[in-house]
């Protein structure tokens, strides 16, 4: 089974890779003047930026991993930053940025009171961002694969974090499960309008049928 999620989006052909590949061209498109400009990614790594056929002249990463890049060739263009996107260092806030990007970052980075705080950041930080999150209610939950997995109870998340063969991480403990289950929240159209009133909310879909697949904010 894990060679059907590497299938499905782990792999440079997978269908999460081509998803990924269009909303990097949404990007471009929304942001033609891109290569002139400093970008911050809350929550991003150089990799992401490395893969774009046009990239920023200059670019800040802000993440709470150590070592986030390490597996990246570094560039002259970019500079890493350790430190956290609902409350980060005072020499990040006062940096001077023409763009905001953050990609599936702010449903894991706690309650509606530190989204409430990433958004906060976002219009601090730059007049124009491009912010993107996973839709509460599409139908498969993107981190595990699993049906409406964010609609279950606490514990029954916990489950198919421990259990579900598609996920990314099988936990070994139910501790660790709940602990991994607490980290991500999703969120829908409602909280991602209240929290960027004066962004247009584009949609990411996959299907006419469906609910899009995910949520873009972005103000240009």
């Amino acid at each position: 089974m894990g060679g059907l999620r590497h299938l499905l989006v782990d792999s440079p052909n997978s269908l999460g890779a081509r998803a990924r590949a269009r909303r990097a061209a949404r990007l471009l498109e929304a942001f033609p003047d891109l290569h002139d400009m400093h970008v911050i990614d809350l929550g991003g790594t150089l990799d992401f930026w490395q893969r774009l056929p046009i990239r920023p002249h200059r670019l800040t990463t802000l993440n709470l991993w150590y070592n986030a890049n390490a597996e990246t060739p570094p560039a002259e263009w970019h500079h890493d930053r350790f430190g956290d996107a609902c409350d980060p260092p005072d020499d990040v806030l006062s940096g001077s940025y023409d763009l905001v990007f953050s990609n599936s970052t702010i449903e894991h980075v706690g309650d509606r009171s530190r989204r409430r705080q990433f958004a906060d950041v976002v219009h601090e930080l730059a007049d124009r961002h491009w912010i993107q999150t996973p839709n509460r209610t599409f139908p498969i939950e993107p981190h595990v694969l699993f049906p409406c997995q964010q609609f279950l109870p606490r514990y029954g998340r916990a489950l198919v974090e421990r259990y579900w063969p598609l996920v990314h991480t099988r936990w070994s403990t139910m501790e660790e499960a709940l602990t991994e289950v607490d980290k991500t929240e999703l969120i829908g159209r409602k909280e991602m309008t209240e929290l960027f009133p004066a962004s247009a909310i584009e949609d990411e879909s996959v299907a006419s049928f469906l609910p899009a697949k995910s949520l873009i904010a972005v103000n240009r």
